[in-house]
C-alpha cells in the first residue's frame, strides 16, 4: 500500500532558528477490502474520508448482492443518482427500526419534563473567561475558580458581582454587570440551556449557580436574579413529538448496527472504524 514519508528536523527549541523544519507529514492510503478510497497521497480530511468509506462500504455490499454491477478498477468509484437510490433502497429493505408504543412514548415524557416545559425564564447575568486560541486553560479555570468561591461567600456583597464582571468577563455585557436580561431555552447556548433549564439540579433557585458552566465560548459563572416558571403541556399536546424523536432515535441505533457489522465483516486499512464481528441485532 502507497503512504508518503516524512521526518521532522531541529532542535526542539523555540528559539532556534531550526526549530520546526518540517518535511511533508505522513499521508497513509486508506481502503476498503483493497479498494482505495482516495488518490495515492491526497487523503482528504477525517470527515471527508469517512463518508467516502461508508459509501464505499454499502457500494461493495451493493455489488456482492448483484444489486451494482462490479467496479473494474482498484479505486472506489465516485457515485451517481442512480446508484445511490440503490443503495438506499437496499438499506431501507434490510435495516428495521421498532416504532415506539405508547408506553415507551408516556414514560419518555415522564421522565423528560423539562424538554417539553413552554414560557420558562430566567433573568440571569454572568461572568465569562472565554478560551481563546492560545490561552492556557488550566490557568484560567483557577482564575474563574477563584472568581466563583469569592462569589459564593456567605459575605459576598450583592455589588461584587457586578465588579468582577466588569474586571474579568470576556463578554460585551461587563459593562452591564454581565446582565443578559430575560432568557429562555432557546435564546442561549445549548450547553447553557442544558444546565439552567434541562437538568434536575436547574432548579437550584436563586443566586449564584455552584460550579463553572462550559460552554463552547469558556467557563460561565451565573447568577440567576429572576425566574418565570414555565408550564408543562398535557401528554397529548406533546405526543406525536415524542414519537417522531424516539423513531429517529430507533432509526439511527439501527443504522449505526448495520454499518457497524459491514465494517466489521470488511478489511479496512489507513482509516479507524468502529466494527462489529457479531450478528446484527435489532
Amino acid at each position: 500500500m502507497n503512504a508518503q514519508t516524512s521526518t521532522v528536523t531541529g532542535c526542539g527549541s523555540s528559539t532556534c532558528q531550526c526549530a520546526g523544519t518540517t518535511e511533508q507529514a505522513a499521508v497513509p492510503d486508506a481502503f476498503i477490502n483493497g479498494i482505495a478510497l482516495h488518490a495515492p497521497g491526497q487523503r482528504p480530511g477525517a470527515d471527508a474520508l469517512r463518508e467516502l468509506a461508508y459509501s464505499e462500504l454499502l457500494r461493495q455490499h451493493a455489488v456482492m448482492k448483484g444489486l451494482l454491477p462490479r467496479h473494474k478498477t482498484l479505486s472506489a468509484p465516485e457515485l451517481g443518482e442512480a446508484e445511490r437510490q440503490v443503495i438506499e433502497a437496499m438499506v431501507d429493505g434490510e435495516v428495521s427500526s421498532p416504532q415506539p408504543n405508547e408506553d415507551e412514548c408516556q414514560r419518555y415524557y415522564e421522565a423528560n419534563p423539562s424538554q417539553f416545559m413552554v414560557g420558562q425564564a430566567l433573568h440571569v447575568r454572568h461572568i465569562l473567561f472565554a478560551v481563546t486560541p492560545g490561552v492556557n486553560v488550566h490557568a484560567l479555570t483557577i482564575h474563574a475558580e477563584k472568581a466563583l468561591l469569592e462569589l459564593t461567600r456567605k459575605d459576598a456583597s450583592p455589588e461584587r458581582f457586578v465588579q468582577l464582571a466588569a474586571e474579568l468577563s470576556n463578554c460585551p455585557t461587563s459593562a452591564q454587570g454581565g446582565d443578559l436580561g430575560w432568557v429562555g431555552p432557546d435564546d442561549c447556548a445549548p450547553e447553557l440551556a442544558n444546565e439552567l433549564f434541562h437538568q434536575k439540579h436547574s432548579q437550584w433557585g436563586m443566586g449564584v449557580h455552584p460550579r463553572l458552566i462550559h460552554t463552547r465560548f469558556g467557563f460561565h459563572i451565573i447568577e440567576v436574579l429572576n425566574r418565570r416558571a414555565g408550564k408543562t403541556p398535557a401528554y397529548a399536546e406533546v405526543r406525536e413529538r415524542i414519537a417522531t424523536l424516539l423513531a429517529v432515535q430507533s432509526r439511527a441505533r439501527a443504522l449505526h448496527q448495520y454499518m457497524s457489522l459491514l465494517i466489521g465483516e470488511a478489511l479496512v486499512e489507513g482509516i479507524a472504524l468502529e466494527g462489529a464481528d457479531s450478528p446484527l441485532v435489532q
